[in-house]
């Protein structure tokens, strides 16, 4: 993920030639634009303000059988019944969801332009012993004896719980990261994850471009009350031109996955239990940004730290999805004769264009804006707005929960379910391994993070992981 600082609306510039606009101009200065044109956008009403002070959602549902997915607030109006098919679904107010992204009152660009490449390692004549080398033959003096070959050396085997190096595989990893024995940097652990369960399975990779990977997932099964498994799966993009985006990143899956570990088996439905779960990432996040004063100090127009957000919880019945950001979720029917369906409407200025007529979807995710997000979690975020749906699938298939890393090489729904491997409900794991491929064979210029959840909940799936 990518950002700016927040602009104080999304249509600063000319909609036609982008140039600069001035508060209160009608039309535009270069090219004469009709800027009366432009539809105003929406007023927002907030979750979650600025100082954290939020609504508490209604109280949870007693019952855990759930034959429709019931309204999140106390109304008791039943919410809509949806095939896998219908992807408008019901927000946490239990009200449909709109076709158009929700525009809020900024706007984050996210990915800053990318080097071609990234410099390679230094060669070999940077290596210290080739230095003292270099030196002692320009002062005539007999060189020290090289280092033995670490394919072939006889070294003493290190003590138990050394982490050994991957090239040499008998040196020992200092706490920089190097090897002691042949100096070769060690992959970081968060540059390639994988997981996987019984009933889900994630991969993460940093990509072809990226210096680290700023995506973070968690994956976990529980049981309800009733003893049906709930599979969770959240994944979190970090803002790279944010501070610190990896640890917002990982502080949100975390507090997701904790919030609806502890909220689901105490019976509260999973639609609700996903609203509170966003809301306890979002102030994982925040507490990120109560950094030292030495540190404002020193960078007093970082921006706050901060990412996206998508999650799935699956039952044998329901599935709720919940997101805050451009990362998507997709569904796919084992029956390749069904259609796929996207469930997730995008935060971000390709969806507000689409939204206001300005362009068709084709010329809106083509700009190179189109990644600048309208919703993120972070301290900076103008507001909070929780994006929940419950679907009802009338049929069996997996739901691939992703970032921009990985949509960005099948965007629509019919590209991903091509992709998607035709055993992915037995598979997920591999499955997970293909689609995080095909974003490297395509190119690989993001993080990619992706989860693979099969639906109905397997029975046997159910156990805390």
């Amino acid at each position: 993920m990518m950002s700016q600082m927040p602009q104080p609306t999304a249509l600063s510039r000319c909609p036609s030639c982008e140039e600069p606009l001035e508060a209160g101009d009608r039309f535009c200065g270069a090219c004469g634009y009709d800027l009366s044109a432009v539809p105003e956008p929406p007023q927002d009403e907030p979750t979650i303000t600025m100082n954290g002070t939020s609504p508490r959602p209604p109280s949870s549902v007693s019952s855990v059988d759930w034959p429709v997915a019931p309204e999140v607030d106390s109304s008791d109006i039943p919410a809509p019944v949806h095939r896998a098919t219908d992807i408008r679904g019901t927000d946490s107010g239990g009200t449909e969801l709109p076709h158009a992204a929700h525009e809020s009152a900024g706007v984050r660009f996210d990915r800053p332009r990318e080097p071609d490449e990234y410099p390679l390692a230094p060669p070999a004549e940077a290596r210290p012993e080739a230095r003292s080398e270099a030196l002692a033959e320009a002062r005539h003096e007999t060189p020290a004896e090289p280092p033995a070959d670490p394919r072939t050396a006889d070294l003493a085997t290190p003590p138990a719980g050394t982490r050994l190096c991957v090239a040499c595989r008998a040196g020992s990893v200092d706490n920089d990261g190097y090897c002691e024995n042949c100096g070769h940097a060690q992959p970081r652990e968060r540059d390639h994850m994988e997981q996987e369960l019984s009933a889900v399975s994630a991969v993460s990779d940093r990509g072809l471009r990226h210096h680290r990977n700023e995506d973070a997932f968690t994956i976990s099964t529980t049981a309800l009350p009733d003893g049906a498994p709930a599979v969770v799966a959240i994944v979190c993009d970090g803002v790279s031109s944010a501070t610190r985006p990896d640890e917002a990143s990982l502080a949100a899956s975390r507090a997701a996955g904790e919030s609806l570990l502890a909220a689901l088996p105490l019976g509260t439905h999973p639609q609700q239990a996903m609203h509170e779960a966003i809301i306890a990432a979002a102030e994982a996040v925040n507490s990120l940004a109560d950094s030292p004063a030495s540190h404002d100090e020193h960078a007093p127009h970082v921006n706050a730290p901060a990412c996206t957000l998508v999650g799935a919880v699956v039952t044998p019945t329901l599935l709720i999805i919940g997101w805050v950001g451009d990362s998507r979720a997709y569904w796919i029917p084992v029956d390749r004769a069904s259609p796929p369906a996207r469930l997730t409407e995008d935060d971000s200025w390709a969806a507000q264009m689409v939204a206001a007529g300005l362009m068709n979807e084709a010329e809106a995710y083509a700009d190179e804006r189109a990644h600048a997000i309208t919703g993120w979690l972070g301290a900076d975020a103008y507001e909070l707005e929780p994006h929940t749906a419950s679907f009802k699938p009338d049929r069996p298939g997996v739901v691939v929960v992703c970032t921009d890393g990985l949509w960005n090489y099948a965007e629509a729904a019919e590209d991903m379910a091509e992709v998607v491997p035709l055993d992915a409900a037995e598979r997920p794991l591999h499955s997970a391994q293909v689609l995080v491929g095909h974003a490297l064979d395509g190119g690989g210029h993001d993080n990619v993070t992706v989860a693979v959840v099969p639906f109905p909940a397997p029975v046997q799936g159910a156990g805390s992981a």
